[in-house]
C-alpha cells in the first residue's frame, strides 16, 4: 500500500470510530504509517497539471496508446518524465491501459519463418502481405503492406480495389530502383506472390524468395503484427466513404507510424525519422544485372 493510500486509510479510521477515541498516533501504529509521513502532504510538481492535459490530449488523439508509447513522445517533446510518473499519472486519470497479448506457441518452423530466418541488418528481408477492408458503400479493396524486417519501416501501401501478381510486380520495381535491393523477401503462399512471373523476376534481379508454411501466419510474424497494427489503429477507427480517401489517409497513417509513432522494439523510437524526404532524393540505383532484371516485367 502506498503512503498516500496508508494516509486515507489512517483518516478513515479515525473517522470510522471517532476521533476523540482513536488518535492519529495508534491509528498509524495499527496501520503501519509512519506520524511524518502521515504529517506531511504530498507536493505536486508545478509542472504537474500541465504534463496531465497534455497526456489526455495525446491519448485522445492516438487511442490505442498505452503510457510507455505516450512517454517515448513527450520526451520527443522535451518533457523530462520517466514511465513511471506517466503511469502513476496515467491511473490516476483513469486512461486507458492497452492489455497484454497473449503469447502463442508455433507449432512448426518453416525454412521461410521469421523465426528460422532472422533480419541482420536493413535491406536483409522484406517481407509483404494483403489487407482487406471496405468502403462505406460496401465495396471492398485490399491493401498491399510492404516492410523492412530489420528496420520496421513500413517502405509502401498500395490501396486498389483489385490488386494482382502485376502490381505487386510494379510495386517492387519501384522501390527496388529507389532504395535498392534486399537479400530476401518473406510472404505467404498467395497467388499474387508465388506466380510464376514473379518468382523468375525475382530470381533474376538476385531476391531469394521466403514462402511461411501453409496456415502459418505466425512464421511471417513482422507483417503480419504490422498488419495488426494497421488494423487496430487506422482500418477499425475510419469509415472511409471513397477510395480516393482511404488512399489519402492510409498513406498518412504510414507517414506517422515511419516517423512519429514510437516502436517498442525500436526502445520506443520511430522506424524511420529521415524516411520522408525531398522529392528527388533518390538512394543509390541497382548494379547493373539488377537493374536489366528490373526492366524485364514479364
Amino acid at each position: 500500500m502506498s503512503p498516500a493510500k496508508r494516509r486515507e486509510a489512517v483518516e478513515h479510521v479515525r473517522d470510522a470510530l471517532g476521533r476523540d477515541r482513536v488518535s492519529e498516533r495508534r491509528a498509524c501504529k495499527v496501520i503501519g504509517q509512519p506520524r511524518a509521513t502521515q504529517r506531511r502532504g504530498r507536493r505536486r510538481p508545478d509542472d504537474e497539471p500541465r504534463l496531465v492535459r497534455r497526456m489526455v490530449e495525446l491519448a485522445s488523439s492516438y487511442g490505442r496508446y498505452g503510457y510507455r508509447k505516450v512517454t517515448a513522445l513527450l520526451r520527443e517533446e522535451g518533457w523530462r518524465v520517466n514511465h513511471k510518473r506517466v503511469e502513476r499519472l496515467w491511473r490516476r486519470e483513469g486512461l486507458k491501459v492497452p492489455g497484454r497479448q497473449p503469447k502463442r506457441k508455433r507449432l512448426w518452423l518453416a525454412d521461410g519463418s521469421c523465426v528460422r530466418l532472422r533480419p541482420r541488418f536493413k535491406d536483409h528481408v522484406w517481407s509483404y502481405d494483403f489487407v482487406h477492408d471496405r468502403t462505406s458503400d460496401g465495396r471492398a479493396f485490399r491493401m498491399l503492406t510492404l516492410i523492412d524486417e530489420h528496420t520496421r519501416e513500413c517502405l509502401a501501401i498500395d490501396v486498389a480495389r483489385n490488386l494482382k501478381s502485376g502490381d505487386v510486380l510494379e510495386r517492387l520495381s519501384d522501390l527496388f530502383v529507389r532504395r535498392g535491393v534486399p537479400r530476401y523477401i518473406r510472404s505467404d503462399n498467395g497467388s499474387e506472390f508465388t506466380a510464376e512471373k514473379v518468382r523468375g523476376w525475382l530470381e533474376r534481379v538476385g531476391v531469394k524468395t521466403l514462402f511461411i508454411e501453409p496456415g502459418s501466419p505466425w512464421e511471417n510474424g513482422y507483417c503480419e503484427s504490422f498488419n495488426g497494427r494497421l488494423r487496430d489503429e487506422l482500418l477499425a477507427r475510419e469509415q472511409f466513404d471513397t477510395l480516393l480517401e482511404a488512399k489519402v489517409l492510409i498513406e498518412r497513417w504510414r507517414r506517422h507510424y515511419n516517423t512519429v509513432r514510437p516502436h517498442g522494439s525500436l526502445g520506443y523510437r520511430p522506424p524511420a525519422p529521415e524516411a520522408i524526404r525531398s522529392l528527388g532524393s533518390l538512394p543509390a540505383t541497382p548494379t547493373a544485372s539488377q537493374a536489366s532484371g528490373l526492366l524485364a516485367l514479364t
